[in-house]
Parts: structure tokens; sequence; C-alpha cells
């Protein structure tokens, strides 16, 4: 496929470019998020910019003979040195890249970073060095790319690390928003697009592998043929990034997705001992397939009603309706599989990805302007006695926004409007005036009136209370499709 998006991440690139000083560009992100096609991309846009030479699981001494080669390759391409041509040390080759980039300005691209750390743990601080004498002082743009996410966040982004401040930017390449779903399969539904996001999330290289002529259905049915190992053979690969052991994990994981959210529940479905679910649940954190939400009017605390959710959503997907089956996908037995996941995918998506859409619908509603308060946080909210899947809160403009997101087969009927409307004097603070806006997500839209019956309950509901019904909205699939097309932009910019 073409190369689609990642305009954010070509603006940094292009900058670092244009700057008159050396840059240091860290890239990170899990695998297949599309880190190595983010660069050559660029470099395929500036044609003769410099190189990418990506690393190998070898020897440190091949790897060392390899770059080598490919530098100078690249200073004599009519030349090309002897096959066991190589420099001694890494500090002459990285010398002569400095030394190459006086001449004009250079860009070196070096892939699979974490292959170096693994055959070389010294290599991270020889760089330091050699950035400290010679590159930090040419004409350079030097960016370091990894997909071995522990490696990377101990060897090259901690505080520990010996290249910690010299970066000139770092960037988490996050997975391609659902808005870009529609560049890629343009002649799918919007249904079936949330049906792909449910299962591969924004992983480009997922993406690239499914038939844009197969339904979703089919395309998932030819990835669990024997023959395409990948989609099944993913989940370790990941883990091994950050964990040696995963038994355990894969048990905590598989928890979660069948509804164990608490730690108390993730120990009776597992049966693990609590001071080992709660080291585990700490580590999933810290690779960010997990996550641990609490309600949004609770940001920044630590809230007793906490829930752990799998974030990534090929991983939740996997462990939710793959993992198990495993031995009967291996003998090529599909088709019950496939009916169990095609029964539960509706309900699937109500719980995780149409919430999650319709969240980040708002978030980007409110940085357009394009809802009538201003909201600082997106998340959900819940007690015992109720969920609230959207809300929006801004607690210095004491604006709020309450949303229902259903995921149905038939036109909503007022009942979930009526819902948020009873439950906003529980969200709210006691005695402070707030204004309060409502949201209505439905697939398949609204029956005659609901709009007008929601706006009259929220005014009366309002009549007596501090706070004020600011409005209601009510949006389908196709509405929310063609908006987070519109706005798929990141909302968040690079560290620099």
């Amino acid at each position: 496929m073409s190369f689609v998006g990642r305009a954010a991440e070509l603006k940094l690139l292009d900058r670092l470019w244009d700057s008159p000083k050396a840059t240091l560009l860290i890239l990170y992100g899990r695998r297949r998020v599309g880190k190595t096609r983010l660069l050559t991309h660029w470099l395929k846009q500036h044609d003769g910019a410099g190189l990418y030479w990506v690393a190998e699981p070898t020897s440190a001494f091949d790897q060392l003979r390899s770059f080598s080669q490919a530098i100078a390759t690249f200073a004599d391409p009519e030349s090309p040195p002897p096959s066991d041509f190589s420099y001694a040390t890494w500090e002459h080759a990285f010398r002569q890249v400095s030394l190459l980039s006086r001449e004009r300005r250079l860009a070196l691209f070096v892939d699979e970073v974490t292959y170096l750390l693994d055959a070389n743990p010294d290599f991270a601080g020889i760089l330091q060095k050699a950035w400290d004498q010679w590159l930090s002082n040419s004409n350079l743009i030097l960016a370091l790319s990894g997909s071995q996410m522990g490696l990377m966040q101990k060897q090259i982004l901690s505080y520990q690390a010996p290249l910690y401040g010299r970066a000139t930017a770092q960037l988490e390449l996050q997975p391609l928003p659902f808005g870009m779903a529609t560049d890629y399969f343009p002649e799918y539904t919007s249904a079936e697009r949330v049906g792909l996001y449910a299962m591969w999330g924004g992983v480009p290289a997922y993406w690239e592998r499914l038939d844009p002529n197969l339904s979703v259905l089919e395309n998932l049915s030819e990835q669990l043929l024997p023959a395409n190992a990948l989609i099944l053979d993913e989940p370790r690969l990941l883990l091994q990034d950050f964990i040696n052991d995963p038994y355990n994990y894969v048990g905590i994981l598989r928890a979660i997705t069948y509804g164990a959210q608490s730690a108390g529940d993730i120990v009776k479905r597992t049966g693990l001992d609590k001071g080992h679910v709660s080291k585990y649940l700490s580590i999933l954190r810290d690779t960010g397939f997990v996550s641990r939400e609490v309600p949004v009017t609770e940001l920044g605390t630590d809230s007793r009603r906490g829930r752990y959710l799998v974030t990534d959503p090929y991983l939740r997907f996997f462990y939710r309706f793959l993992s198990a089956d495993q031995s009967k996908l291996a003998l090529g037995e599909q088709q019950q599989v496939l009916t169990s996941i095609n029964n539960s995918m509706p309900q699937f998506i109500q719980i995780y990805t149409w919430r999650e859409l319709c969240q980040e619908w708002l978030l980007r509603a409110s940085a357009r302007g394009a809802i009538p308060v201003p909201v600082e946080r997106v998340g959900s909210e819940w007690k015992r006695s109720y969920t609230i899947d959207v809300v929006g809160i801004n607690q210095a403009e004491k604006s709020l926004v309450l949303g229902a997101s259903i995921w149905n087969e038939d036109p909503a009927d007022s009942a979930p409007l009526k819902e948020l409307v009873k439950r906003t004097t529980a969200v709210l603070p006691a005695n402070e005036d707030w204004s309060v806006y409502y949201l209505g997500f439905a697939a398949n839209g609204w029956q005659p009136d609901v709009a007008q019956q929601a706006t009259v309950m929220a005014t009366t509901a309002a009549e007596d209370k501090t706070w004020h019904s600011a409005g209601v909205r009510l949006l389908d699939l196709q509405e929310v499709d063609a908006d987070l097309s519109q706005w798929r932009g990141f909302l968040a910019p690079p560290v620099l």
C-alpha cells in the first residue's frame, strides 16, 4: 500500500533536517507500528539526503562490519569497499560519519538499534562519547529507532541511560487513529471499519496484510490459516520485548479480557497470589499494554474504584477470542472459532471500541470548538449503581459533558439520555454552578423526537439546581466516522 498519514511525524523530521545544528531523534514504539516505513519514506522524499541502515541480530563484529560497509559505500558509491572491510572500532566509524557530515547536511537513520545494544552492552556509552566529541558539532541528523521497548526504555530513554539529555526530540510512534482507516479501506462501511479496528487496532503492518476486497471476517479467516502464523505468534513477540517468562502475564491478560478488571477478580480468575498479581500488573502497565482506569472525576488520585483494561486492541482481541483456541486453529479448524467471534463481536465492540471512539470524538471535538463547552479530560465515570461511558470535564471552567454510547442494530430511544440526566447531580460537585452538555452516540441513529425529548428532560431536571443544561446533541456511526476521518491528526505533538 502507498504511504498514508504520519503528517506530524514527517514535519518533525523536516524540522530536525532544517535545523542548523546537529540533531538526535529517538524513535520508538511497539512492533509493526511503522517506524521503519516512516524513516524510509522520509528518505525517499529527500533523495540523497542520507543513509538508512538496519542492524541485524548477529555478532557485534558482524554489526560493525555491516555498518562500516554501509558508510564507506555511501561515501564513495562508485568504489564499494572490499567485502571484509571494517573500521577498527565503532569510534572510528562514528568519526567517519562526522567527517562526512562536514561537507553537507547528512541524515543517518539507524534502525533496530536494540540489536546493537543486545550484542554490545557498551554501545550506548560509545555512542554517547562519540556524540559529545564529534557528532554534536557536525551537520548531522541522527535517528535511533528500536522495537524492543524494554531495552529502549532501559538503555536509551531512562534517566540513567548514557544518551539521556542528548536527544533533540524523542517520539513514541503511535498506532494510526481510527480516522485513517478510511484511506486504507475506502470501500468498507463505517461499521466494517469499526469491526476492523476492534480486531487489529491502528497498526499499519496488520492493515497491510488485509485484502480490502474481502469482508472483515473473511480477512480474519485468511489470517488464521496455519500458513499465516504471524497473527497467532505476534502476542508472544510483543510480550518478549519486556518479559522473559510470559506465562503468568498471559493468564492475567486473558483474565482481564474476560471481564476481571479489579485486582481481586484477577486473583480469583488466575489463581495467582495477590502479591504476584500486583507485581505482574505493575510490569504490564509499564509495557503500555495494560492501563488502570479510574473515574474521570478522580483522575490524579489513587482511587479505589480503578479497573484494569488491555489497551492494545489486537492483544485485547487475541486474548479474548483466539488465545484459548490456538490448538484448533493450528489444525485448520476455524469455523467454530469464527462463529463464536461473529456472535460476540457486537458486545465486544460496545464494551470497548465504540466507547473509546466516542471518547476520542469528544476530545477532538472539544479541541476544535465543535461543542459549546470545553473539556480537558475525557474518560468514563462509574459507581456501584451506574456507569457513564463518555464523560468530559473541565474543572476550571466548570463544564461537564455526559455521553451515552450504544452499539445497536435499531435506532435508540430516549432511555440512555434519561439515565444521563438522572445521574448528573451525582457526578457534579455539590453547590457549584456547572454547565452540562449531553451527547448521545448510537451506531444506527435515534428514534424520532428523541433530541427534543432529551432537551426537555435536561432543562426540567436543571430547575432548582445549581447546574444548567448547555444542550443536547445526538450522533450516529456515520457522523462519528466522518468527523474522525476529518479530524484524524494526533492531538499531542512529539516530545521535544
